[in-house]
Parts: C-alpha cells; structure tokens; sequence
C-alpha cells in the first residue's frame, strides 16, 4: 500500500508536490513558534496536525485534478482565519524573534500550498478536460 501510495504520488504534477512542501514550510513555521512560546498552544499546536492530515489527504488523493484542493482549504483556513480571528497580525507585532520568524515562515509557505494548489488544480482539470474531447 504504501509502495502504491509512494508510486502514484512521483508521478504527480510538480505543482501538487510544491503544495505539499508549502505544508511542509507552514509546519516547520508552526514549531519555530512553539519553540519560541511553548506556552502560548497549551500543549501540542493542534494546527499541525491539522496540517499533516491534509498533507496526507493529498498524497493518499494524488492523481485526481481536486487532491491538491486539500493543501488550499487548509492554508486559507488557516492563513484567512487567523487574519480574520485577529491572531495573525498580532503575531507579526510580537516582541518574540521566535514568533515573529515562526509566523513569518508558517504564512510564507502555507501561501505557496495555496497559490500551488490552484495551479495543480487547473492544470489537472484542464488535462482531464482535455483528454475527454480526444
């Protein structure tokens, strides 16, 4: 199964594999802030996780044209959320190096999912589209 999985997922579109490693980038943002303030999350960021299951969501969906489509709802969630929530620009503002880096690189890369995803997302849909009319 796993094979499989590791099989179908080299052959997907490079854009879908940099929507992952944006999720990649926006998990390694969500520790460097937990680094920084352990306290700030209670425990274990849940975000992370969050994070991880789209990623593997992906992965496990790799080879339809929508698969990338979880690396974009998690990203907005997350990235439009937090804005929306007025948790992300305080964090920008915040007096912590640590939070301030780790926010820097969660929204950085967690923007690359999403803007990757998209692209991922229209390219498959053209190509299905596409090798129907044939």
């Amino acid at each position: 199964m796993i094979s499989t999985l590791a099989a179908r997922f080299s052959s997907t579109p490079k854009s879908t594999k940099l929507s992952v490693s944006g999720l990649a980038v926006g998990i390694a943002g969500l520790i460097i802030q937990w680094i920084a303030d352990p306290e700030k999350f209670g425990g274990f960021p849940p975000g992370i996780l969050f994070i991880a299951g789209c990623a593997a969501l992906v992965v496990v969906a790799s080879g339809r044209w929508w698969a990338p489509a979880f690396s974009m709802l998690i990203s907005l969630w997350i990235v439009l959320g937090g804005w929306a929530a007025g948790q992300l620009l305080p964090n920008f503002r915040s007096g912590d190096a640590g939070t301030v880096t780790g926010n820097v690189v969660m929204v950085l890369g967690l923007a690359l999912a999403a803007v990757t995803a998209v692209v991922a997302m229209l390219a498959g849909w053209r190509a299905r589209k596409h090798a129907a009319t044939k």
